[in-house]
């Protein structure tokens, strides 16, 4: 598996977690509770990890998520 994002961003997370899996895209998201055993909610990000061969299809996901953070998308489309 390849990592694909990092973020510490629980609603981020979870729409690239939900926009994967609706195009059948398969993840895992890595490092959910380490940051509980560190002590610090922000010191250890999450990890969003594909297969090298949804590596191409999981970045667009993530273009897809900078467009609609900078307002040149509706989110709902």
């Amino acid at each position: 598996m390849i990592e694909l994002y990092r973020t510490n961003d629980p609603v981020l997370l979870s729409w690239i977690e939900a926009r994967l899996a609706a195009l059948d895209v398969p993840s895992l998201v890595f490092d959910t509770h380490a940051s509980v055993l560190e002590g610090n909610a922000v010191a250890i990000q999450r990890r969003v990890m594909v297969d090298a061969g949804d590596l191409a299809r999981a970045r667009r996901v993530l273009a897809e998520a900078e467009e609609i953070a900078l307002g040149r998308r509706d989110p709902l489309d």
